[in-house]
């Protein structure tokens, strides 16, 4: 295992969810006649996932998974990254794993050989961009201490977290001990916080990780006022400044303020001629911000570098990039070339 005196070889190795994403567009009021609040993630079991897959018109198929679209963000700017999420060994799951392979992501995880099937999130994404998450976690959500590839975690500069694993008590575990391989190599831990429902639901425990493992936070503002339980975003971001060392705050249109406990940086979002789907928009945003904090870049610069991966994952369908995002580094960031 790499220790403190070891180099870091990659640059993000990211824990999360492993799932296939299934897109698929939809009304507005498909979206309200099953009961499902728009723009939400909303955790369905097997049944449900039949009957709303059945329910849906024709869908594209992508591996992803949040912090999955990240680290494929990640490589897309060239750098390095590599992935922990247990899937089955079916068919799903050597999809998935072929998949984030093939686009240059480091996968390790040997396919599962009994429990759920390989988790999927059903996508409905509304004429106005917006995308309401539906999603079974089948395999996903039983991540444990013993899926994480301690060797992985202590090879790369930044250890990153999704907050949609922490259902389970394993996957808890699992972030700790992947949080303290990563400080006893000397590298940092980010932390996604995923989704305001998902912050009320373990908002004790966030805060608890927080304070003893993140030293890099991802929130946008709705899940940053659920976080602290307020209604202000100022008073939000005066409550976390200083609880990790840089916290970057998404705020949509308004582009992104970045916090630590002597600054605070706002960074413009990036122009987009039409916005087609905000699936990954905050996935990819945290791709760009963390290949950007890799490199040394100052925040100021990983934020742009976030925006212009938002800008242009938001642009199209899908949440994997259609350009190379290495193509979009402005020429005056030649630090993160």
């Amino acid at each position: 295992m790499s220790d403190a005196s070891s180099p870091p070889a990659v640059d993000v190795v990211g824990i999360g969810n492993a799932l296939v994403d299934v897109l698929s567009h939809a009304s507005t009021e498909f979206v309200d006649s099953q009961g499902i609040v728009p723009g939400s993630m909303n955790l369905i079991d097997e049944d449900r996932r039949r009957t709303l897959y059945a329910a849906t018109g024709p869908g594209v198929e992508i591996s992803g998974g949040s912090v999955a679209n990240s680290t494929v963000g990640v490589a897309s700017f060239g750098g390095s990254s590599h992935y922990l999420g247990r899937v089955r060994d079916d068919q799903l799951g050597a999809v998935f794993a072929h998949d984030i392979r093939s686009v240059g992501v480091g996968f390790t995880n040997a396919l599962a050989p009994d429990g759920p099937a390989t988790g999927c999130s059903l996508i409905l994404v509304t004429p106005d961009g917006e995308r309401t998450m539906n999603t079974y976690l089948g395999a996903a959500e039983l991540f444990g201490p013993g899926d994480v590839d301690a060797d992985a975690v202590a090879a790369g500069r930044i250890l990153y977290l999704e907050g949609y694993l922490f259902d389970r008590d394993e996957a808890k575990a699992a972030f700790e001990y992947a949080a303290s391989v990563a400080h006893d190599a000397g590298r940092k831990v980010a932390l996604t916080l995923s989704d305001s429902f998902c912050v009320e639901r373990h908002r004790p425990s966030f805060q608890a990780l927080l304070d003893a493992h993140v030293d890099v936070l991802f929130a946008n503002t709705g899940e940053l006022l659920a976080l602290y339980e307020v209604d202000d975003v100022d008073l939000a971001i005066d409550k976390v400044r200083g609880v990790a060392d840089v916290v970057a705050v998404t705020c949509g249109v308004d582009g992104s303020i970045i916090v630590t406990p002597d600054r605070t940086v706002r960074v413009a979002a990036e122009p987009v001629a039409h916005v087609v789907d905000t699936t990954g928009a905050g996935d990819l945003y945290a791709a760009g911000f963390l290949y950007g904090l890799a490199r040394g870049l100052d925040l100021a610069d990983c934020g742009r570098l976030g925006s212009i991966a938002a800008a242009e994952i938001i642009s199209h369908v899908g949440a994997r990039p259609e350009a190379v995002l290495a193509d979009l580094i402005p020429a005056s960031m030649e630090a993160a070339r």
